[in-house]
């Protein structure tokens, strides 16, 4: 007769720790796309300040932010007034969005 110990005593099956590998990759893509999104509102931003009167580039801003906060959104992260903040989106561009 051979005894066998819980699994609750021996450690994580293989399948809890694929599913952790995967948890953890999947976090790591996340936060690539908030990173490269980032940029993209920095540099669209950037773009608006040189010329503050061009629409296109308002709305390319808008966009930039809106694609922003929903990678925001889609990680958990709801309260948008930090990133508001840390990357000084102006006011038109906030109410191009509905959000002032």
């Amino acid at each position: 007769m051979s005894l066998r110990l819980p699994q609750s005593l021996t450690g994580p099956s293989v399948s809890d720790r694929a599913h952790s590998a995967l948890e953890a990759e999947l976090a790591g893509e996340s936060a690539s796309a908030l990173g490269r999104l980032g940029k993209a509102v920095e540099q669209a931003l950037a773009a608006l300040r040189e010329q503050a009167d061009d629409p296109g580039r308002l709305k390319a801003a808008a966009d930039a932010v809106w694609r922003y906060f929903v990678q925001r959104e889609v990680m958990g992260l709801r309260d948008h007034r930090p990133a508001i903040r840390d990357y000084a989106i102006p006011r038109p561009v906030l109410l191009r969005l509905g959000a002032a």
